[in-house]
Parts: C-alpha cells; structure tokens; sequence
C-alpha cells in the first residue's frame, strides 16, 4: 500500500506529492494537465524501466520517493528513492540501501497493479492466470497446488537419480579399470572416518615418549623426592605454626602455604599417574608412522582431503557395482521413476479437478461484476488444457487462460487479443472485484478504466471501483463525475505557466468548494450555480450513502 509519494522534476511537475487513502483515491483536471506524468511516476517507484527523457527539461536528474507499506513491514514502512540522470543513469534506495531495479520490482512491483488501457498488466499475462483462478478458488487449490509441487519435485530428482545411474552404467572399459584400481588401493589401507586426526594427535606423544616420560618423571622427583618441594613446605609451614603463638599474622602464611602443599602433593600425584601411561614402545611408533604414510599416500593419489578419499571410493564402488550387477539398480530407479511419474500424474489430475470446478463458478463471479458495468451481454470463459509432459511447471499440469467474450453466441477469444483498452479494463476491475481480499496486489492503479463510458455504466463503474476500494488501495484517474464523488481523496492535476514560461503540472488535494467546483467541471464543462448544485447533491447523496 502507498502511504505517500513525492514526485521531483517528472516531465511538467516540479515538485507534487501525494497521500493516497486506504481506499479510493481519484485524480481529475483537464486533458493535458500531466497526469501521465504522476502514473509513469509510480511505474518507476515500482520497478517499471526509466525513460531519460521524462525527466523535467532544464533539470539533471527527477527523483520518486516513497513510502509504503508491505507484508511483513514494521510500522515504519518502507521507503523508496529513485532517481534518473537526464543521461539516462540511474540510482535505486530501498529502506536507506542501494538496490537494482530488479529488487525493486520484486518487492515493490507484486503488491501494485497497474490497470491502464496500455500497460503490460497480469491480466495479460497468461502466465499469472492460474495463479488468479487459484487464489479465488481458495485452500482446496492452495493444498492441491502444495501437493503437485511437491509431487513434481519427487519426480525431478528420480529422473535426475535415473539419469546418473545411466551415465554411471555407461562407464567405458577405461574407466571401468581405473574405478576398479582406485577401489582396490582404497580398501587395501580401508581408512575409517577420523582416522587421520586421531593418528597426528597420537603420534607426537609415542616419538617422543622418552622425552616425556624422563620430565615427568623427574618434575615428581623434584616435587616429592627426599629433600624435594613438599619436604620444605612441610617444614616451613611446621616453622610458621610454631611461631605463630607469638604472632597470629604468622597463621594466615602458614594456612596459605598448607593450601599450595595440597596443590603440590595433587600435581606430584598427576605426574605419577601420566608417567604410568606413557609408553615408549619401538614397533607401535612403527606402526603409527607406518599407517600415517599409509593415509597421506591415499591423500596425495584422491584428495587434497580425506574427504575426497571417501568420496572417490563411493563413486568408484558404484561404478563397479553397476558393471557388475546386469542393469538391475537401472531398472531399480527406472521403477521408482515410473511411481512418483504415475504420483505426480494423480496429484495433476487432482489439482486440475479443483480448478475446473471453481473455474465455471469463476467466470459466472466476473460475469455478474461485467454485466454491472453495464457490458452487455460480455463475460468471461476459463480454459483448461492439458500440456504435453515435458511443459509440466510448478503452476500446473496445464494451461490456465481467460478468454473473453464479446457477446452471447461469439467466439471467445484470448484475453490478451481484445483490441478495446477499456474493455481491458473493465474486465480487470470485475476480476479484481471478484478476487476481493484474496488479491496478492494490495494497490490497484486505473488510468482511463472510464474510456468511452457514460450514463448508466458511470454510475456502475463508481459503485464496482466503490466496492473494489473496501478491500484493496485504488487510485484512478478518471473523467467521470460520478467516480469522482464516490472517492474518499481527491486530487485536482492542473497545468499552470512556471518560471520562464515553462508550463508546470501541480497537484492539489481539493474538498469542500474547491471539490464542488471540480465535481461540477467534471459534469458539464463549466462552473455555474446549476452545475454546482448538481455536484453538492452528488457529494451529498455519496456521503449518505457512506453513512
């Protein structure tokens, strides 16, 4: 949702920001007046590719800053600054941090629609199709679609598991003799895991078991020994307590230096007992040396690591194994293929149940919204065809596409081939009405929806753009009066002469008289009391409506 948007040196405007409400927000003013220029505003806010020249003549760079509102956002929001060099580089900021115009529309360009008659709109665009019928069609779709997704991927990685079995069977003659030569060097040393730390941790202590043996054993001597350590703290501490009749400071040192006794009688102990454990013994220091050089030979022929080690006799064990075993572990995963195919097959089936089912049910939802827009006799059909396996994607099994019908009794004809922009339009506006909350876009963008509309249809558009508001942000550019009054904001776009005779693009939010003025412009191309009357009665009757 957009909470604010400022627009800096964008073709005629200037400096323009605007506050769109939660709801329906309207722009109005004459043919001309720069509205185009607000809406290429928010195409760039929502990762649409720049133009260089749109930006304002005589000025280096236009700049669009915005803050909205995302799922997931904190109540800060989200801020986004873009700007445009009239050479033709750009800069994208999103929340303070530097970003391409691909993240931009990622993040930003899922949550806002643009509806105009001439936009690249998801309407169009097949590809999105299924993704609409799903999210109408609600948790039955959402499971069934879960299910084919993951049914697909099972799929996947069987064929994948197949497809290595193979190449692993077509093993040529060479490298059948290298493989077997590689797992017979492996297994005649047969390392174990961790084998390797173990030995260069232990090895150090037996070469050089001597050494540690004769200071261990003489550190205990020194400590324990006749005349050692323990003997003269014993004595000095017999000394201090002695005396310490005479002096109680003398009984502090002589506790503390009974404490390090203590300290000392346990080291000597601990020397003792580590002098027990080493073990000096010629052939296992052989033996170790012998096992070392053993492993890093293997290191230096498969590694760099003994991870590699591992690795390459796994792979070559399975390559003799293959060459060994007829076919049958290709036949194994030929077979588990063929289950998760027939698994993913039964949840393709499914997911394609569910939605034709809801498709009918669908279609018949946007016809009533279409008739109500006073299009006759129009409605909407949902195709579902199967495609071949191998178009299988992680929408579906098969092609979704909404074709229109221009009337009862004609053919109806792929969306995207329907010549009239507001047609388009409208169509969009009945799906998005139909679609309600269920719409991953929060923010509906209309430019011109109200294109050759009048009479009846205007007030039916007003009221459908109405109902569309309680559940999305819509924000619509339009000629018509009877939109105009039903919005919660309006804005007034006007083109005045600025500095030097440029002419200049302003944006003013209008209410009370400003509004019945510009309601009253809308409705008869002038001012007067008449039409000023008629816009309050408009106004008013709206505003009851609210009530």
């Amino acid at each position: 949702m957009i909470d604010e948007l400022r627009v800096r040196d964008v073709a005629l405007i200037r400096d323009a920001t605007i506050e769109p409400a939660t709801g329906l927000t309207v722009l109005t003013g004459e043919t001309g007046a720069g509205k185009t220029a607000l809406l290429s505003s928010i195409k760039l806010l929502v990762g649409e590719r720049a133009d260089a020249g749109m930006v304002r003549e005589g000025a280096p760079s236009l700049e669009v800053e915005g803050r909205l509102f995302l799922p997931g956002d904190d109540e800060d929001g989200t801020v986004v600054r873009r700007r445009v060099g009239a050479d033709g580089r750009g800069r994208v900021e999103v929340s303070g941090h530097l970003a391409s115009v691909r993240e931009l529309a990622e993040r930003v360009g899922a949550t806002v629609d643009l509806c105009g008659q001439h936009e690249h709109q998801r309407l169009l665009s097949v590809a999105t199709h299924a993704e609409l019928l799903d999210a109408w069609a609600g948790a039955p779709a959402a499971e069934a679609l879960a299910a084919y997704r993951e049914a697909l991927d099972a799929a996947a990685e069987a064929a994948a598991e197949l497809e290595r079995v193979r190449e692993t069977g077509r093993a040529s003659a060479e490298r059948l003799d290298e493989a077997a030569f590689a797992l017979r060097r492996i297994d005649e040393v047969d390392p174990r895991e961790g084998e390797l730390e173990e030995l260069e941790a232990q090895l150090p202590r037996v070469e050089h078991g001597e050494a540690l043996l004769a200071a261990a054993a003489g550190a205990r001597e020194l400590l324990s020994g006749d005349d050692g350590a323990l003997d003269a703290l014993g004595r000095a501490v017999r000394e201090l307590e002695g005396a310490a009749r005479y002096d109680e400071a003398l009984a502090g040192w002589a506790s503390a230096l009974e404490s390090s006794l203590i300290d000392v009688e346990d080291v000597a102990s601990e020397l003792r007992d580590y002098a027990d454990e080493v073990d000096f013994d010629p052939e296992e220091l052989e033996r170790l040396q012998t096992r070392l050089s053993a492993l890093e030979g293997l290191r230096r022929s498969f590694g760099p690591r003994m991870e590699d080690v591992f690795r390459r006799r796994a792979e070559a064990r399975e390559v003799v194994a293959a060459a060994g075993d007829g076919g049958e572990r290709e036949r194994r995963a030929a077979e588990e293929l063929g289950r998760r195919e027939a698994a993913l097959a039964a949840a393709a089936d499914a997911l394609d149940a569910v939605r034709r089912e809801a498709a009918p049910r669908f279609a018949a939802a946007v016809g009533e919204q279409m008739a109500l827009l006073e299009m006759g006799s129009a409605g909407l059909e949902v195709a579902l065809e199967r495609a071949p396996r191998a178009e299988w994607s992680r929408r579906g099994a098969s092609r979704v596409e909404f074709l229109y019908r221009p009337g009862a009794g004609l053919t109806a004809r792929p969306l995207r081939r329907i010549a009239s922009g507001g047609e388009v339009s409208r169509v969009m506006l009945a799906v998005k009405v139909v679609l309600g909350a269920a719409d991953a876009c929060e923010t509906l963008v209309f430019d011109e929806v109200d294109a050759g509309v009048g009479g009846a249809t205007a007030v039916a558009l007003a009221g459908t753009l109405a109902r569309l508001a309680a559940t999305h942000q819509v924000i619509v550019v339009t000629h018509l009066a009877q939109v105009a009054v039903a919005a919660e904001r309006h804005y007034l776009v006007e083109k005045h002469d600025g500095a030097g005779d440029v002419p200049e693009t302003t944006l003013t939010e209008i209410s009370g008289e400003e509004r019945v003025a510009e309601v009253a412009r809308m409705l008869s191309g002038d001012t007067g009391a008449a039409s000023r009357d008629l816009a309050r009665e408009m106004l008013a009757a709206h505003a009851a409506e609210g009530r």
